[in-house]
């Protein structure tokens, strides 16, 4: 019997969506951005688009998540 997707672990969760894009053959590089973009994106809705705040939850400088959110085109949401 499978196990709900709400009972498997983070890791198990993470290598069933690997497993997918490795099965459509999507590129690294594609799938390296869609995750950050996607998590980025779920932290502006966390923090509320507070990007000082995002910064500190995320471990990294302000400047750089600004950076990256505008190079990989990510909008702030409220």
């Amino acid at each position: 019997m499978e196990r709900k997707y709400s009972e498997l672990t983070m890791r198990q969760k993470i290598e069933a969506l690997i497993s997918e894009m490795v099965e459509r053959e999507i590129d690294l590089e594609d799938a390296l951005h869609e995750v950050e973009k996607c998590f980025y994106e779920t932290a502006s809705k966390k923090y509320e688009g507070n990007k000082s705040r995002m910064a500190k939850a995320l471990g990294i400088h302000r400047n750089t998540l600004h950076n990256r959110m505008k190079t990989l085109k990510v909008k702030c949401r409220n």
